[in-house]
């Protein structure tokens, strides 16, 4: 008796103590979970319409007079509207602008001795957005269609002008303001290709081309 009241007596203690080292034992943890999205608080959806305005230069060659290349330069101002849709922090938009400019410059040579100018007086614009949404500051990248007046104005001679559609690329970032405002800076660089000119209104028959860098800012409202 005294044999098996010991063993009971050992089988007890192991019962208590098998518990307490297993309490005492790390426990494992919990599965890792890939954080989840939080959407922005502030959307870019939607409509909007604005204002811009800027300063562009560029460059315009004359290709039969010779040393007829040279810088132009000038201001632009016009409005602009546009929509954007969102997939998560992706900004997918379209956006349309038609701006009054007065990029021009012009050259003298043996050929043009009393200067020949080349003129922009209108340029739009119809172009894809794709930005990235840090919350209320968007960097994007934009191009597409551009359009615009090309006047050659050589002295003496009637000149030519014409109206072209070209291509823009560029980018910029916008950033939101109180209640529905944003305001934005871009850069686009502008290609209108060239306009011809016979040698009756210009002297020369020639080509001329029309390239420009746009750096505008904006002010738009969201609706």
């Amino acid at each position: 008796m005294p044999r098996i009241a010991s063993t009971l007596g050992w089988l007890a203690l192991a019962c208590v103590s098998v518990p307490a080292i297993a309490a005492d034992l790390p426990r494992p943890a919990p599965p890792a979970r890939a954080p989840a999205y939080v959407a922005p608080s502030y959307s870019w959806a939607g409509a909007y319409v604005g204002i811009n305005g800027g300063w562009g230069w560029g460059r315009s060659d004359w290709d039969a007079f010779g040393s007829g290349k040279f810088n132009t330069s000038g201001p632009l101002v016009g409005a602009t509207v546009g929509y954007n849709w969102l997939a998560g922090p992706m900004v997918f938009g379209i956006e349309g602008d038609i701006d009054w400019t007065n990029i021009r410059g012009s050259f003298n040579n043996a050929a043009c001795p009393g200067g020949c100018e080349t003129r922009n007086s209108w340029l739009g614009t119809v172009r894809g957005r794709v930005g990235y949404a840090f919350d209320r500051v968007m960097p994007y990248v934009t191009g597409g269609l551009a359009v615009g007046d090309i006047r050659l104005n050589p002295a003496g001679f009637s000149g030519a002008n014409d109206t072209n559609a070209g291509w823009t690329v560029g980018g910029g970032v916008e950033a939101a303001l109180g209640g529905n405002w944003s305001v934005k800076a871009e850069y686009l660089h502008v290609d209108l290709g060239d306009i011809g000119c016979s040698a009756a209104s210009c002297g020369v028959a020639t080509n001329a081309s029309f390239r420009t860098n746009l750096f505008r800012g904006g002010l738009n409202f969201r609706f």
